[in-house]
């Protein structure tokens, strides 16, 4: 006969076992590896949607064209510095190539800090690893394709009657450079979900206190969506605003079934 209370024992000190002892040294040398295929993934990325520059700059200024035709006005930009047009081609294919490779570079971030995780732990790891790329995508496109738009109609029906004052026509790197700022914190906010159940499972918050302050999470939301977004039109902020407050939900309901299935394995 086994005695059970020794098989917990040894299973737990297996799992200690599972912590791998590093030194400094080891730990920078990780660093440096992941660092250096976190770079060279971003940089082949990038190097691909050069190839693909017209098509990611007209997907960034469709935005405008639309906003502009709403209006019947012909879209033009200023572009004042010699490089200036080579230079947003550059940006542009950046933002991309950190788009496409956001996947990797988030396996890589995480393989390094799972170093010094449990096996449990590292599963989590791979389970978020491509959820957070799946999040910032999804993120950076829906402001794209949804947000920008409203943004861009507000900003050019405001100028329209405005004395001494052209609408609709702008710098074309403050334009550009306003766009992918926003598309990236729209990314970053969609990782909303990845905090959560993350803070859970560490023990920081629990499903019940995410449940009952429902209504200050809701204003905190639109908290965030008024600042972020930079128009004052209602439609923009709550765009942004519903988005993430049904991540959050979704976010309750993901802690609720990894806590079952980790009920389900202690009984089991």
């Amino acid at each position: 006969m086994t005695d059970p209370n020794k098989d917990k024992q040894d299973s737990a000190h297996d799992e200690e076992e599972e912590l791998v002892s590093m030194s400094l040294g080891d730990h920078l040398e990780e660093l440096r590896y992941r660092l250096v295929r976190a770079v060279a993934g971003l940089v082949l990325c990038v190097s691909v949607c050069l190839f693909f520059r017209k098509y990611f700059f007209g997907l960034l200024m469709s935005p405008y064209k639309w906003a502009m035709d709403q209006v019947k006005l012909e879209p033009e930009m200023l572009a004042t510095k010699p490089l200036e047009q080579f230079l947003v081609y550059l940006k542009v294919c950046m933002v991309a190539g950190l788009v496409f490779s956001s996947g990797w570079v988030f396996y890589q971030m995480w393989a390094f800090v799972s170093a010094g995780l449990y096996r449990h732990e590292r599963r989590m790891v791979k389970l978020a690893a491509p959820a957070s790329a799946t999040l910032f995508v999804v993120g950076a496109v829906f402001f794209l394709l949804v947000v920008a738009k409203g943004m861009m109609l507000f900003c050019v029906k405001f100028n329209v009657g405005v004395q001494y004052v052209k609408p609709g026509v702008y710098m074309l790197s403050d334009y550009v450079n306003l766009l992918l700022l926003l598309a990236l914190v729209f990314g970053l906010a969609f990782q909303m979900p990845i905090a959560i159940v993350f803070a859970e499972r560490m023990g920081l918050v629990t499903i019940e206190q995410l449940s009952s302050f429902r209504k200050f999470a809701i204003l905190g939301i639109v908290f965030v969506a008024a600042v972020v977004t930079p128009s004052p039109d209602i439609i923009s902020q709550l765009a942004l605003a519903i988005p993430l407050y049904f991540l959050y939900e979704a976010s309750i309901i993901v802690c609720r079934i990894i806590r079952k299935r980790a009920a389900k394995k202690k009984t089991a």
